[in-house]
C-alpha cells in the first residue's frame, strides 16, 4: 500500500525533480539526514511505513508542518513511488541493503535520479556497485557505503595511495565509538549483527576474496590520542572498498564489532553454522530485533578508522581518520555525499564515497586526516 500527501515539485521538462527522499526517516541516521539535509535548503520528503511517525519525526527535524510524505511499507512499493514521482534523490537507511538497495536503486536509475544508503557488508557493497555499467547508462550516481563504515578507513586507504603504484598489502581498521539509544534493538541491527555471524570473515589474497575466521588477527590498536581498543577480523564492505581504493592484492580488515576474546572466537563459527538455517536465522533477527537496550555513553571521545599500507620495496604508510560518535558521523557523511549529488557532483555510476567524490569528502563531513 502506498500513500502520498503534498505535491510532487515536479518541474515541466526535467527527468527529475528536486526532492531528496529519506527512506526510513524515522531511524536515528534517518532523522539525523532529514534534519541535515533541511538545514542545507533542500527539499526533504520522509518516506516510511507510518504518516503520524514520519510526521513527528520531521517536525523534530525542522520540516514545516505541512511538510510532503510518502507512505510505502516495501522497497518495491518505494521502487514504484519513485518511477511515479521522480524524485532527484534516494537516501535508503532502511537496512537488509543487499535485498532493498536494487531494487530502489534500479528505480532511482529509470528517472536518471541518484542513489545513497549506509551499507556496510560484502553481499550489498559488492551488489550495488555490479550496478556500475547500468547507472553510467542511466546518468546516475549510486553510492554505497556512505557512513562510518565504509568511508572511514576507505578514505585513509585512498590518501595514502595518492599518487603511488598499487602497494602490496592493506590493513584496514575501524573503531567506531557509538552512543547507544534506549530502546529496541530494530529489524536493521538485528539483521546486520546475524549477518556478521553467519557471513565469517573474509580477506583479500592474491586478489581474489577468500573466507577467513570472524575474529581472526585480533589486536589492541592505540589511537594518536591516546586511548585503545580492540578490533578483529571481519567481513565488511570496508575490504571491498579499500581493495578498490588501492589495488592490492592483499587485504585484511578488523573491527572494534568483531569478537576479539578466546571465548567468544571459539564459539562464533558454530553459532555462525547455526544462523545459516533459514527459519534460525529469521528467528534470531525477530528476537533480537525486540530486545531492548538502556542508553549509554559513547566508550571513547572520538571514532577512528586506520589503514596501513605496504608497497613490494618495502615503503610502509600509516594514517587514520578521526571523527566524531560514530552515528552522528554516519548522518554527517550521508547528508554530505547526498547534498552533493542532489547539487550535480559526483560522476555517473556506482561508488563507494570516496570513489564518487574523492576521500576529502570525508574531511567535509567532519573528519580529521591524522597521516604519518
Amino acid at each position: 500500500m502506498t500513500e502520498t500527501s503534498g505535491t510532487s515539485g515536479t518541474t515541466s521538462g526535467n527527468r527529475t525533480n528536486d526532492e531528496v527522499w529519506i527512506v526510513g526517516a524515522t531511524g536515528r541516521v534517518g532523522r539525523g539526514v532529514t534534519g541535515r539535509l533541511a538545514a542545507r535548503g533542500l527539499t526533504v520528503v520522509p518516506v516510511g511505513r507510518s504518516r503520524e511517525r514520519m510526521a513527528a519525526a520531521g517536525a523534530a527535524a525542522g520540516l514545516p508542518a505541512d511538510a510532503k510524505t510518502v507512505v510505502a511499507d516495501s522497497a518495491e512499493r518505494i521502487a514504484e513511488e519513485v518511477l511515479r514521482q521522480r524524485p532527484r534523490a534516494v537516501v535508503n537507511t532502511m537496512g537488509a541493503y543487499a535485498t532493498t538497495a536494487p531494487v530502489i536503486a534500479r528505480a532511482c536509475m529509470s528517472v536518471g535520479g541518484h542513489y545513497v544508503d549506509q551499507a556496510n557488508d560484502v553481499v550489498a557493497v559488492e551488489g550495488l556497485l555490479a550496478l556500475h555499467e547500468d547507472a553510467t547508462r542511466a546518468g546516475s550516481t549510486l553510492v554505497t557505503g556512505a557512513g562510518f563504515g565504509v568511508l572511514a578507513t576507505e578514505a585513509v586507504v585512498a590518501k595514502l595511495c595518492e599518487e603511488r603504484p598499487a602497494p602490496h598489502r592493506v590493513r584496514i581498521d575501524s573503531v567506531a565509538s557509538v552512543a547507544v539509544e534506549a530502546g529496541a534493538v530494530g529489524a536493521a541491527l538485528a539483521t546486520s549483527i546475524v549477518d556478521t555471524l553467519t557471513a565469517g570473515g573474509r580477506r583479500y589474497a592474491d586478489g581474489r576474496l577468500v573466507a577467513s575466521r570472524l575474529g581472526a588477527d585480533p589486536q589492541r590498536l592505540t589511537f594518536p590520542d591516546g586511548t585503545s581498543a580492540r578490533s578483529a577480523g571481519v567481513a565488511s564492505g570496508e575490504l571491498v572498498a579499500a581493495r578498490a581504493a588501492s589495488g592490492a592484492p592483499f587485504v585484511t580488515a578488523t573491527s572494534s564489532l568483531a569478537p576479539s576474546t578466546p571465548l567468544l572466537r571459539a564459539v562464533v563459527p558454530a553459532l555462525g553454522r547455526l544462523l545459516s538455517v533459514p527459519a534460525l536465522r529469521r528467528l534470531a533477527v525477530a528476537r533480537l530485533g525486540r530486545v531492548t537496550v538502556k542508553a549509554t555513553p559513547r566508550p571513547r571521545e572520538h571514532s577512528w578508522g586506520h589503514a596501513v599500507v605496504e608497497w613490494a620495496d618495502g615503503t610502509r604508510r600509516e594514517g587514520w581518520l578521526r571523527a566524531d560518535e560514530g552515528m552522528d558521523f554516519t548522518a554527517d557523511v550521508t547528508a554530505t555525499v547526498t547534498e552533493l549529488l542532489a547539487r550535480g557532483a559526483g560522476r555517473p555510476g556506482a561508488w563507494t564515497p570516496a570513489g564518487a567524490l574523492g576521500p576529502d569528502v570525508a574531511t567535509s563531513a567532519g573528519g580529521t586526516f591524522v597521516l604519518d
